[in-house]
């Protein structure tokens, strides 16, 4: 019986590749069709393949860790071929921001990488900082007149001019001084005269009033005998100065008139200075009242001076952060003349503390940061706390131990790296 129609019951030939594919089609779309219509439309998220895609692994060249791609190749700045990301940029427990990355010892030394041992040391001993000579304004003295009157003769003519205690400035005419003798000589002749009489005690307090008065215009007592002995009566009384120094003001010509206000000379004691030095907010603890030291400058011929901390400024500077501290030293000779500059070196009190080079460390923004060599080529990123600074040295007070090796040349590089391979390895998170 013959139809118009194939039938599909007819055999096929055995192994027939057209039969073979059509069977294999024909399973693959039942058994995806019945899978679809078993399972709800939102469990797709589930499948075993999506489960299992692995992350893309991703290039980059050693010397410009910005070049990334997908695949194998050569860096278009530098030729290098690219090298894989290992572990795809999982970034360093404890310290957000950062990975720890994998250097080979030939990009090492391509970029001049060089470790340092944390070892313990000696802190705090020495405080370096810079210095400003200063007088010493305890030693300062302001020579005045108490009456009015005219300069007839200057002594001392120039600001700089050394003086010595009691030598004279300028000789001062005034009229009130001229009467204030006469009264004193009149009020002698009355005391004698009333001596041995009832009246001879108010003779005295008479004389002694008058001597007083001028005992107080800053005449002498060598003068006053002088006048008690010959009676006779000076023109212009000689003012002196009151201490040892040299000239540091003058205000006053020949010929001038002088009154209680004014101020013709000031006399400052350069025998002793003060030296004042910035400590910053972070070495106030680290300095206190009568630690000694040292002051060297050009013009002591690298001698340095020894002297020791007088007072520190209770208030601190806003602009600068830092606080004055005043140092007392000795000036033989005046080698130091104020406004000179010079290095101080605060002897404090040392300590035992954990430290690495300045370079080893750094700023991260509100944290710091220093790279640990792990061997291996492995360097992993460590916060860390620091402390007193000592010369080329820093303390750490945490994140470190004794032996670890830090980073201290081209740690910029590899903290560029390290912060590269975080933010990819957060990208590939995401995606």
């Amino acid at each position: 019986m013959t139809s118009d129609h194939p039938s599909f019951d007819a055999p096929a030939r055995s192994g027939s590749p057209l039969r073979t594919l059509g069977l294999v089609a024909l399973g693959l779309a039942a058994g995806v069709g019945g899978t679809l219509l078993l399972r709800p439309a939102s469990s797709h998220a589930h499948l075993p393949e999506a489960a299992a895609a692995p992350k893309k692994q991703m290039f980059h060249c050693p010397m410009h860790p910005q070049i990334i791609q997908d695949h194998p190749g050569t860096c278009p700045l530098c030729g290098m071929d690219l090298v894989p990301i290992e572990g795809n940029g999982e970034a360093g427990p404890g310290l957000e921001g950062h990975a720890a990355v994998t250097i080979d010892a030939e990009r090492q030394q391509l970029i001049g990488l060089r470790t340092e041992t944390a070892a313990e040391g000696q802190v705090g001993g020495e405080l370096k900082t810079l210095g400003r000579v200063a007088v010493d304004e305890t030693r300062v003295r302001k020579v005045t007149v108490k009456v009015e009157g005219f300069v007839e003769k200057l002594f001392v003519d120039f600001v700089g001019k050394p003086v010595a205690k009691g030598q004279p400035l300028f000789s001062f005419y005034s009229p009130e001084f001229v009467s204030a003798q006469r009264e004193y000589l009149l009020a002698l002749k009355t005391q004698k005269a009333l001596s041995g009489g009832t009246l001879q005690q108010s003779g005295g307090d008479l004389l002694e009033s008058a001597r007083r008065r001028l005992l107080l215009w800053d005449v002498p007592q060598e003068a006053l005998d002088r006048l008690e002995r010959t009676g006779e009566i000076q023109r212009a009384l000689t003012l002196r100065s009151p201490i040892s120094g040299v000239v540091t003001a003058k205000n006053v010509v020949e010929g001038a008139r002088l009154t209680p206000a004014d101020v013709p000379f000031e006399i400052t004691d350069l025998s002793r200075v003060w030296v004042l030095a910035d400590i910053y907010e972070a070495e106030l603890g680290r300095v206190k009242a009568g630690l000694p030291a040292e002051l060297s400058l050009p013009a002591a011929a690298g001698k340095a001076l020894q002297g020791r901390i007088a007072f520190l400024d209770p208030v601190m500077d806003p602009k600068t952060r830092t606080a004055k501290a005043r140092l007392e030293f000795a000036n033989p000779g005046g080698i130091l003349k104020p406004e000179m500059f010079g290095d101080v070196t605060i002897k404090g009190q040392a300590r035992k503390g954990l430290l690495v080079p300045l370079d080893a460390v750094l700023d991260a923004g509100a944290t710091k940061v220093v790279f640990v060599a792990l061997g291996g080529g492995k360097f992993a990123p460590r916060e860390v706390t620091t402390g007193t600074t000592t010369g080329e040295k820093v303390e750490i007070r945490s994140g470190l131990a004794a032996g670890d090796q830090v980073v201290v040349r081209a740690n910029f590089l590899v903290d560029s790296e390290s912060r590269l391979k975080a933010a990819l390895a957060q990208l590939t998170h995401k995606h």
